[in-house]
């Protein structure tokens, strides 16, 4: 048998600190070439920070990171050869065409000149955008736009492709759009794809997720295996009284719920066997109930017992963002 490949990206008890406040803690995972990879939690949870500091853009307090085979400290220049980055935040020029904001990604990277106009076409034809080319970039669609800044980000054939929260603020619709794009293009590519999200139904193209809360991974593997260990169907309820609700479930059936997203939410095995035995046996008036499948929310809830949602209308969960704010990003 041959070697082992060395991983696309290698993490060994990552922390980051901004003061007394511990932003990433100790993270460790591997990342294998060709993988979709997702860090999946709520805003502020330490996401964008690991991603900083892959991409050399933070400086690790502690631990070791690979990425493309080389250390993120000590070979900066090398990791930022071989890696693409799409910001969470827009980053293109509006003034400028699509085609010349390319050529400045191409120039800022020293991609040689008889590779450039082959190598945009390629790219721009990849996520639908040739025809528009000349276009200027104020007069794209935010789809477009984030399009274009994943095309740009694959402009100097990177190894590895980083997309932080490559989808933020746009419709269900073009979200799904863009996913297909990038799936694509890593199997055209075959490169690596790390990407951040908090939205849920995103994770699910992933080939492995880490689940991320307050600077911690909780769970790490692929959407199926996570959604298999949870076991249990959600149910949720509107009822008259929530409370006693809740009280009547722990005392007849010796369940466990909670108020979550403003429905009372437990999990129970077999959740549609279970309905009518619920109606039957349950002395408080039901508006309405839903049974759901295991999903990737059920998965985080399980681990931090709350949902995305929830955990990203808790305030105290945003220490990580506000801290991050207060030390103006940490970028250099």
């Amino acid at each position: 048998m041959g070697a082992t490949a060395e991983p696309a990206i290698s993490v060994s008890r990552l922390t980051k600190r901004f003061g007394d406040f511990d932003a990433v803690k100790g993270v460790s995972f591997e990342v294998g070439v060709g993988e979709v990879f997702g860090f999946l939690g709520p805003n502020g949870a330490g996401k964008s920070t690991t991603i900083n500091m892959l991409c050399t853009l933070l400086k690790p307090t502690s631990g070791h990171a690979r990425v493309a085979g080389h250390d993120v400290v000590t070979e900066r220049d090398d990791v930022r050869r071989n890696i693409g980055l799409v910001f969470q935040d827009p980053t293109l020029d509006g003034y400028l065409t699509a085609e010349q904001n390319l050529k400045l990604h191409a120039e800022l990277y020293g991609v040689p000149g008889n590779l450039v106009r082959p190598r945009m076409e390629q790219v721009l034809r990849m996520v639908g955008l040739l025809d528009r080319r000349d276009g200027q970039v104020m007069t794209f669609s935010g789809g477009m736009r984030r399009r274009l800044e994943i095309a740009r980000g694959l402009m100097h054939s990177p190894r590895v492709l980083f997309l932080d929260e490559p989808t933020i603020g746009l419709d269900p619709q073009t979200r799904r759009s863009i996913w297909t794009y990038i799936r694509e293009l890593q199997e055209r590519e075959e490169i690596t794809i790390f990407m951040t999200t908090h939205y849920m139904d995103e994770a699910e193209w992933c080939d492995r997720i880490a689940i991320m809360d307050q600077g911690e991974i909780v769970a790490l593997d692929t959407p199926e295996t996570l959604k298999a260990g949870v076991g249990a169907d959600r149910v949720t309820l509107q009822t008259d009284d929530d409370a006693a609700a809740i009280e009547a479930l722990r005392d007849r059936f010796g369940l466990e719920a909670k108020i979550v997203e403003g429905a009372v939410t437990f999990g129970v095995p077999g959740g549609e066997q279970f309905v009518p035995r619920l109606f039957a046996e349950l002395a408080v008036p039901i508006r309405s109930v839903s049974v759901s499948r295991p999903t990737l929310d059920d998965v985080f809830m399980s681990f931090t017992g709350s949902t995305i949602r929830d955990a990203e209308e808790d305030p105290s969960k945003h220490r990580n963002r506000v801290m991050m704010q207060m030390m103006g990003g940490g970028r250099r």
